[in-house]
C-alpha cells in the first residue's frame, strides 16, 4: 500500500500555491508514495476576494477535517498574517477537534511552509507559531534543517525559506517564487517523503 503525503495548504494569490505544486512533485519522486495536492476551504466572501484582487481558485480538491486520517504524512502551507498562518488553514485546524479527542493524527509526519510579504515579515514567526498546531495533535514536526545544502547559504539574491521549512516572499504580489525557492520546495516534499514512508515501516513498499 502506497505512502500518502497530503500537501495541505491556503493560497490567496497563488505563491503559496506554486510552493505546494513543487512539493507534491518531489513527495511523489519518492518510490512508493502518493503525494496529493489539497486546498483548505475559503472564508471570506466572493466579492471581498473580488475587492481584494484575488484571482480565481485552483482545481485542486477542497479538503475537509475528516480526510486526514487518510494521510500517513503532512505539509502544511500558508500565507503569513502579522507573523501568524493566515486564518483560513486556522480555521480549518480549529475544526479538527473530533481528530484530537481520538489521537487520529498523533504520531504522523508533518512539516510547513510559507509565504510573506517582505523578508522581516514572518519567515521564521509564522513556522514557529504554528508549530503549537501539530503539537495538540501529537504530530511530528519535521524541519529541513539545513539538509537543502548550499542553498540554504544564498547571500547573493533574495530568498525565503529557513530550517522551518520552504518559503517564498510575495512582495507587492508580483514577485513570484524563484528557481531556488521552489527547488527547495521539490527538495522539501521529497525530505518528508522519505521520512514518512520509513516511519510507515516496510508495509509501505
Amino acid at each position: 500500500m502506497a505512502t500518502k503525503v497530503y500537501i495541505v495548504y491556503y493560497s490567496m494569490y497563488g505563491h503559496v500555491e506554486k510552493l505546494a505544486q513543487e512539493i507534491r512533485k518531489g513527495a511523489a519522486s519518492v518510490d512508493g508514495v502518493e503525494a496529493i495536492l489539497w486546498q483548505v476551504p475559503e472564508t471570506l466572501q466572493e466579492d471581498v476576494l473580488s475587492k481584494m484582487s484575488a484571482p480565481p481558485k485552483s482545481d485542486a480538491p477542497i479538503i475537509t477535517p475528516n480526510d486526514l486520517a487518510d494521510a500517513d504524512g503532512f505539509v502544511f502551507g500558508f500565507p503569513t498574517r502579522f507573523g501568524m498562518m493566515a486564518a483560513q488553514l486556522k480555521a480549518f485546524l480549529d475544526a479538527t477537534g473530533g481528530l484530537w479527542r481520538t489521537q487520529q493524527l498523533a504520531g504522523k509526519p508533518a512539516g510547513i511552509f510559507y509565504s510573506t510579504g517582505s523578508q522581516g515579515g514572518g519567515q521564521e514567526t509564522t513556522a514557529l507559531t504554528a508549530i503549537t498546531q501539530l503539537v495538540h495533535h501529537g504530530m511530528i514536526f519535521v524541519p529541513i534543517g539545513y539538509t537543502f545544502g548550499a542553498g540554504m547559504f544564498e547571500m547573493e539574491n533574495v530568498k525565503g525559506g529557513s530550517p522551518y521549512g520552504a518559503g517564498t516572499f510575495a512582495g507587492d504580489g508580483s514577485r513570484q517564487p524563484t528557481e531556488l525557492e521552489l527547488e527547495q520546495a521539490f527538495h522539501q516534499g521529497k525530505y518528508i517523503a522519505a521520512i514518512t514512508k520509513k516511519l510507515k515501516g516496510p508495509a509501505a513498499a
